[in-house]
């Protein structure tokens, strides 16, 4: 099973290559457009639920994964925002420049302070857990849709964010709570 790293990079590249295809080929954006709604929701849910607690709790990377739970928060708006938008108008390429640029800065700062953290901090085998953990948490959200997670994904996502007192707050105060950051 492939490093925990690893795998998250490689869904970087996968989206990086999803947004050159978007911005080179504007007649293929009804077809990818759901598939990088897919892809980058299931990372980012996957992400959140297994990766950053441990890179938070063991890595010992708490002000990067609080920052990049925001990264999160703030490209899923955007990416709900692009699916609903016309992808033949001008407003499309818009946001979808709003989101590279968003989704872009969130993978430089990932990949140059919490991902080289979790290399040097957690062992190989850990990495490995890791990874399964990853890629079974990124199967099972394959699907699901900006701005449409449950309460418990809306805790996890707290928590990661550094938000007190989120377990004793309902669904639309954490979701209040996690766009105000």
């Amino acid at each position: 099973m492939p490093d925990v790293v690893d795998l998250i990079m490689q869904d970087h590249r996968e989206v990086e290559r999803l947004f050159a295809e978007l911005k080179d080929h504007p007649e293929k954006r009804p077809l990818l457009v759901p598939v990088l709604v897919s892809v980058l929701t299931a990372h980012s849910r996957a992400e959140e639920a297994e990766v950053y607690p441990v890179a938070k709790d063991e890595a010992g990377e708490t002000e990067e994964v609080e920052h990049s739970q925001e990264e999160h928060a703030e490209a899923e708006q955007l990416l709900a925002k692009l699916a609903g938008t016309d992808p033949t108008s001008p407003a499309f390429d818009a946001v979808l420049r709003e989101l590279v640029e968003s989704v872009t800065h969130h993978v430089e700062e990932e990949e140059s302070s919490v991902l080289p953290g979790m290399r040097e901090r957690l062992d190989d085998r850990r990495r490995e857990e890791l990874g399964r953990a990853f890629a079974e948490s990124r199967a099972r959200h394959m699907g699901d849709r900006p701005g449409e997670a449950t309460r418990e994904e809306l805790l996890t996502q707290a928590r990661n964010a550094g938000v007190s007192g989120a377990s004793g707050m309902s669904k639309a105060q954490l979701e209040k709570e996690l766009h105000a950051s």
